[in-house]
């Protein structure tokens, strides 16, 4: 997705992991964006495709791409739907 690409990372998922507090903005900010892309900084041990499915499931979003340790998720906003695939 070429949209994805332009956008940097707005959350950094470090040592701590995922916590709930990163859960809830994560699910703010795909409410507001549509299109979030998030970094795993290297003193996480925790697995990127393992953050991406879990985060994906807690806030009921698509995974779109798993590239290295970043992250890119996809949903369409309850409010003001913004972002239109194409069919």
């Amino acid at each position: 997705m070429s949209m994805a690409s332009r956008i940097t990372p707005i959350f950094q998922i470090g040592k701590s992991g995922l916590t709930p507090e990163i859960i809830t903005a994560l699910d703010a900010a795909l409410e507001k964006r549509e299109l979030v892309k998030i970094s795993v900084l290297k003193n996480c041990l925790d697995d990127p495709k393992e953050i991406a499915e879990m985060t994906a499931g807690r806030t009921r979003s698509q995974v779109v791409q798993v590239i290295g340790r970043k992250i890119i998720f996809f949903r369409v906003s309850k409010k003001k739907p913004v972002i239109e695939l194409p069919r």
